[in-house]
């Protein structure tokens, strides 16, 4: 019979590492357009399955979601970034944001965040990443989600992961980092995929990464 590990009263338990939860979501086989648009991140499919699946309305409607496409991160990138609201119309205060970040405006996997000092609005009037996760948690209450969907880039014929600089910023701007979601480029059929890759994205890029992270407020 297997015996239960002894752990010695007043020690602390030990840490055990779990990993965050990975789903990957394919399109319906009868799905006519599993691709994203040109200068899309994610396919409409996707998007309409971000709804559902995110959604915390006891109605179980689709939840009100706004869809920010970045196309760059210099000064008064807001100004510049395409907005699109999906909803019902039933009025609802904003709980759900998904960020599209252009594979061109990702940050340098190599590069180290660098975060500076504690000001009265914290990251709030920088430029680039750090400050629109500053504003995006902002705009946010408590329990909010910020979805990031982006996918990867070749650099000098490499294909270069972005993620681990984004959750990066994240964190520091106050979000804890919930789940990976893997938006295959392919197409089902019968007991096989066909690959499905958008038209602009780079050779070998098989899927889009979206990541859910949700904001942290601390109280007053």
């Amino acid at each position: 019979m297997p015996t239960t590990p002894h752990r010695i009263p007043g020690t602390a338990r030990p840490r055990v590492s779990r990993p965050l939860p990975t789903t990957i979501w394919l399109p319906a086989p009868d799905e006519p357009h599993v691709a994203p648009a040109p200068g899309a991140v994610l396919a409409d499919w996707a998007i309409e399955r971000i709804r559902t699946v995110f959604t915390t309305r006891p109605s179980h409607l689709p939840a009100p979601l706004l869809k920010i496409s970045i196309q760059d991160t210099e000064p008064g990138m807001d100004a510049r970034t395409p907005v699109i609201t999906y909803t019902d119309g039933t009025p609802s205060r904003l709980s759900l944001l998904l960020a599209e970040l252009h594979p061109d405006t990702l940050p340098d996997p190599t590069d180290t965040p660098a975060y500076g000092g504690v000001s009265e609005m914290p990251g709030a009037m920088e430029d680039g990443w750090p400050g629109f996760f500053h504003r995006a948690h902002r705009l946010l209450p408590a329990d909010g989600l910020l979805l990031l969907a982006t996918r990867q880039r070749r650099d000098e014929g490499i294909l270069t992961d972005p993620l681990g600089s984004l959750i990066a910023c994240a964190r520091t701007a106050g979000f804890r980092y919930l789940q990976h979601v893997i938006v295959a480029h392919a197409h089902p059929a019968d007991d096989r995929l066909i690959p499905t890759p958008p038209a602009d994205a780079s050779p070998g890029v098989a899927h889009s990464d979206l990541i859910a992270l949700s904001a942290i407020h601390t109280g007053a």
